[in-house]
């Protein structure tokens, strides 16, 4: 049975949309200026409603029922996912139902129709809560955009709303054995065969790839071009077809709640409905997309490195150590000036990241500086906060562990933070 999802218009009240169409530029600026919000510095905590310049008093709005939906729906069930390996199915239709997922795709598409701003709410409130299981922001910030941007109208009116309504979960196969952060080393490759296509190769580390009921694959469809960029396409690949073998879930050492697998192709047979933009411009799809996914994990790292002070100021204020709580040793006091101001400076430049690419203006170079900067400084956090914690920051039942499992990745998905900084010194010496 259909599950009911919001009436679109009454989730794009929510999302920072005035009644009768969405709200235009000068309707932020003008509620900002008045507002006089507080700065992440100024705040109670780093994690309070009604901060920052780039929101509104709706978006407030939208994030107290995000962070309803996270504590209520899956902060509960967290546990029992990390043990299965994967979240629910229901979790997905439930997020679809409040209008949580393809919030930036326009309503047009069958999407939300939100702007950027209120999917970081998305992002920042998974964060928040502490619970890196559903593959929210791959399935709806990565996997949908190439589909709305780049899908036919057939592809697009086939997935996009169910994707939206959560009934269709979404990857993207990318990485390969021997090719991750380099894609053009990328190994699949399809051949025509008539008006079809063949598919053959693997992937590995695929984000949502046990549960996706649809994974966009990268491939060289030619093998003779002048150089890798120019021979890769782009196909949507449908879970049981032919051929198409889902490998075990992945056990990684963090993570433990999100399902990723590795994927197997042999002699897909694909129809030519099933290419996804033109033939051999798959490598020029990733590059003009690859930001979005870039500052999606620069700002989730913000978010749980304000997760993790606030959670550390908490406990260092209830330990006692030598007669008294260990927030009263200066040591422990300067560390979390330190860690608190690192974290706003942080937030400050991810901000004009997203004030940036909410007006199309975020380039390649400055979303490689944000997630190479960000995921950087998640990881020094954590291992700061797990230190400040003590012998319980080791154990698995406090949530300062999960966060520090959790974010020894982010310098690695998404192009390696190496390889960040390659693109950030190339356009630094460049001549262009």
């Amino acid at each position: 049975m259909a599950t009911l999802r919001l009436p679109a218009s009454k989730v794009l009240r929510q999302l920072c949309c005035l009644r009768g169409g969405r709200a235009p530029a000068r309707y932020f600026q003008t509620e900002n200026h008045h507002s006089a919000r507080l700065e992440t510095s100024s705040a109670k905590t780093l994690m309070d409603i009604g901060t920052r310049r780039i929101f509104t008093s709706d978006h407030d709005i939208f994030r107290q029922s995000v962070k309803k939906f996270f504590q209520d729906a899956v902060v509960p069930n967290h546990g029992e996912w990390e043990k299965a390996g994967q979240v629910s199915r229901e979790v997905w239709e439930k997020a679809g139902q409040q209008g949580f997922l393809g919030v930036n795709i326009a309503e047009e598409h069958g999407g939300i129709g939100g702007d950027l701003f209120s999917t970081a709410i998305v992002w920042e409130e998974q964060m928040y809560a502490n619970c890196s299981g559903p593959g929210f922001s791959l399935h709806s910030d990565i996997v949908m955009p190439y589909i709305a941007n780049y899908g036919t109208k057939e592809q697009i009116e086939r997935f996009i709303p169910e994707m939206t309504a959560g009934r269709c979960i979404g990857a993207i196969a990318m990485t390969e054995p021997g090719a991750g952060s380099d894609l053009q080393g990328v190994r699949t490759f399809a051949k025509k065969d008539g008006s079809d296509w063949i598919l053959n190769g693997s992937k590995v580390f695929i984000t949502n790839g046990w549960m996706c009921d649809v994974v966009i694959v990268v491939a060289v469809t030619n093998r003779e071009a002048h150089s890798p960029a120019h021979g890769i396409s782009l196909f949507l690949v449908e879970n049981g077809m032919k051929g198409f073998i889902k490998g075990r879930k992945l056990e990684k050492i963090g993570l433990k709640a999100q399902d990723t697998a590795e994927m197997f192709f042999e002699d897909v047979r694909l129809p030519a409905s099933a290419l996804l933009g033109q033939e051999n411009k798959g490598f020029y799809y990733l590059m003009a997309e690859l930001p979005q996914e870039r500052l999606a994990i620069a700002d989730m790292a913000i978010a749980s490195c304000e997760f993790m002070f606030e959670e550390t100021r908490n406990y260092v204020k209830q330990r006692k150590a030598f007669g008294k709580t260990i927030a009263h040793l200066q040591t422990v006091q300067h560390k979390l000036a330190e860690l608190k101001t690192q974290i706003c400076i942080g937030r400050t430049f991810l901000d004009s990241c997203l004030h940036l690419h909410s007006g199309k203006r975020l380039d390649s170079s400055t979303a490689s500086m944000a997630k190479y900067w960000a995921s950087d400084l998640q990881n020094s956090v954590a291992t700061q906060c797990v230190q400040l914690h003590g012998g319980w920051g080791y154990m698995w039942e406090y949530p300062i562990a999960k966060s520090f499992v959790d974010a020894r990745v982010q310098p690695i998905y998404g192009g390696t933070n190496e390889i960040m900084k390659e693109l950030i010194a190339r356009d630094i010496v460049s001549d262009k």
